[in-house]
């Protein structure tokens, strides 16, 4: 039987085992999960409701037999309803929300087995690729603690990083899950538009562009867990291709020979660092050495175009959220609830019209056709995640000068994973590359609209030729 401290670093997959031979109960783990975070969490800032009275009495079950029974899980304090637990979504607006009801995707982790124990740090609304709430405080990046875990699922991947669960929820609408995993050296895959439901409360988010999943230590974990939570529920406007068999059975299974395309140069013109550039070498060389077929390979595309409209429809999605919260309680958007670059988005989304919306949204629709037509040719995409290794926290303060300073920072930093959000494709982060330093950098590989299948089979090859699972921080959740 492993140690306590052996449990740390150990994947959902191996720790779902551990509970079906009975050689550890589900309240074990989750005692030691709990100590783990009281131990590491003050450092990092991760977890920022504790869900330990709930995770509890769920672990003392008797708990569904899913994939995952008996595994310690954090959600994102961002969608993901948990009736009864507070839900703010990083905002002083909502501190007071405490849904009534669970999201479908949650009521589908719990019917996996997971045993959920609490809410991770995100920015207000998901804004920034960087998680520095006003409310909570900045979550920092185990690798570095002056650094950022990215955004906007940041919570999430310090406390995977650190070892405080072996994967926790995400959500991606402009790069939310895949930002963060490269920030902090995990598995981070974004899937196909649609693939997971957003009901009860959604249809969709921001037309699509919002899609939701997991950062995870290991490939296997990700592919079980999209199996466990995907497929359509009542009443969606749309789904995705049901896949061809199960994504965990992708895992190990032969990708073939592919064609795979890369890229350093960002279509917005966007400087690239150094060690961002070398990734993707590095990356499409080593997908070269195991038989794939590699060539460099831009695509056409109008990248201060397609930034301009990603912007409308974005800001769009911000003024729908604070004007449903402000007719939800009955009142009116207020600045002084809400942090200066919210507000500033607000604002200027105000300033759109409903055919300056459908305008945007046709031009990023014509953009998806002319990216799946790319995708005749090729298999995969690999580019940059971000154009920089984990910035300093505090990178993308406003000032009260320029309240949207923050997100023209942004805009800087992922020139690359929005692509994705307006086309609908899967696209996830491998952590294949690191600084001189240490920190981590992740490499980004987009595949066709729906299959995931190709990006699963890489990732196994890559994951079994260059493994991660063994690295640590020096922020960790070692059990002393």
């Amino acid at each position: 039987m492993p140690k306590l401290g052996d449990w740390a670093y150990m994947d959902a997959t191996a720790l779902a085992r551990l509970v079906r031979d009975k050689e550890v109960t589900p309240l074990e783990l989750l005692e030691e999960t709990i100590e783990r975070i009281e131990l590491v969490n003050p450092a990092i800032n991760a977890v920022v409701t504790p869900m330990y009275d709930q995770a509890r009495a769920v672990a003392s079950g008797p708990l569904p037999q899913g994939p995952f029974a008996g595994v310690p899980f954090l959600l994102k304090d961002l969608l993901a309803a948990y009736a009864g637990v507070p839900m703010t979504c990083g905002s002083s607006l909502l501190a007071g929300l405490v849904p009534d009801k669970d999201a479908e995707l949650t009521a589908r982790y719990k019917k996996a087995g997971l045993v959920i124990c609490g809410r991770t740090n995100a920015p207000e609304f998901g804004i920034l690729p960087t998680t520095e709430p006003r409310l909570f405080g900045p979550c920092r990046n185990p690798w570095s603690l002056d650094r950022s875990t990215g955004g906007s699922s940041g919570g999430s991947a310090a406390a995977v990083a650190a070892g405080l669960v072996p994967m926790a929820h995400g959500n991606d609408g402009g790069g939310s899950i895949r930002i963060p995993a490269s920030c902090c050296g995990l598995f981070g895959l974004k899937p196909t538009r649609a693939r997971n439901p957003m009901g009860p409360d959604w249809g969709d988010s921001i037309s699509g562009f919002v899609c939701e999943h997991a950062l995870t230590r290991s490939v296997r974990d990700s592919a079980a867990l999209l199996d466990a939570t995907a497929g359509p529920d009542l009443g969606d406007p749309y789904w995705a291709p049901p896949p061809a068999r199960p994504f965990l059975q992708e895992v190990g299974a032969d990708p073939g020979r592919l064609r795979i395309a890369f890229t350093t140069r960002a279509a917005t013109g966007a400087d690239i660092h150094p060690e961002c550039v070398r990734a993707v070498q590095d990356a499409a060389q080593l997908c070269q050495d195991l038989g794939h077929h590699v060539e460099e390979s831009d695509m056409d595309l109008p990248g201060d175009l397609i930034s301009e409209n990603f912007m409308i429809v974005w800001t769009s999605g911000c003024a729908q959220t604070l004007s449903l919260i402000a007719k939800a309680f009955g009142g009116e958007p207020d600045p002084n609830m809400v942090e200066p670059l919210t507000w500033a988005l607000y604002q200027e989304a105000k300033s759109y019209t409903g055919a300056d919306y459908l305008n945007a949204l046709a031009f990023l629709q014509q953009t998806a056709r002319a990216v799946a037509r790319y995708f005749t040719d090729y298999d995969v995409w690999i580019t940059p995640v971000v154009s920089e290794p984990p910035p300093l926290l505090g990178a993308f303060d406003s000032t009260p000068e320029n309240p949207r300073l923050g997100i023209e920072r942004a805009a800087e930093y992922v020139p690359f994973t929005p692509i994705c959000n307006a086309t609908g494709q899967p696209a996830m982060s491998v952590p294949l590359h690191r600084t001189a330093d240490g920190l981590p950098v992740g490499v980004h590989f987009i595949g066709r609209f729906g299959d995931e299948a190709t990006l699963f089979r890489l990732a196994a090859q890559l994951e079994e030729a260059r493994p991660w699972a063994d690295r640590r921080p020096p922020v960790s959740a070692e059990v002393r």
